[in-house]
């Protein structure tokens, strides 16, 4: 398995509705891409969370395409992984859990970082 992770501008995301994106590939690399909020510990947090939440779907069987499908057609309020239709909801917060422990350890304001998201 290989593991590419890209920080890159908001407007080169695949869509809109994200600020974090995994794929894996059919040779099982995974690339991950996260939009730069311009704070490298806000970018690292993204990465974390991006790794985790694919990590754990790719182990619990939900697919990058099952994970594209739910995003690219949500409609609500807030990160689709949020809702508790996704079918990576469980992976999604334990994903996000993670990312606030390294929050913690790095010092990189939880409200702060909700707040450079929701800028991009």
């Amino acid at each position: 398995m290989r593991i590419v992770i890209k920080t890159i501008p908001h407007k080169a995301q695949r869509y809109e509705n994200t600020v974090g994106d995994w794929q894996f590939d059919k040779n099982h690399d995974l690339t991950i891409r996260v939009s730069d909020t311009g704070d490298w510990r806000f970018n690292a947090c993204l990465i974390v969370h991006e790794l985790i939440e694919a990590l754990l779907c790719e182990n619990n069987g939900c697919s990058t395409q099952q994970v594209d499908d739910f995003d690219m057609n949500f409609k609500g309020d807030g990160e689709p992984g949020d809702d508790p239709k996704a079918p990576y909801h469980l992976e999604h917060k334990q994903a996000e859990a993670i990312e606030m422990i390294v929050a913690t350890f790095l010092h990189a304001d939880w409200i702060r970082y909700g707040e450079a998201l929701e800028k991009l």
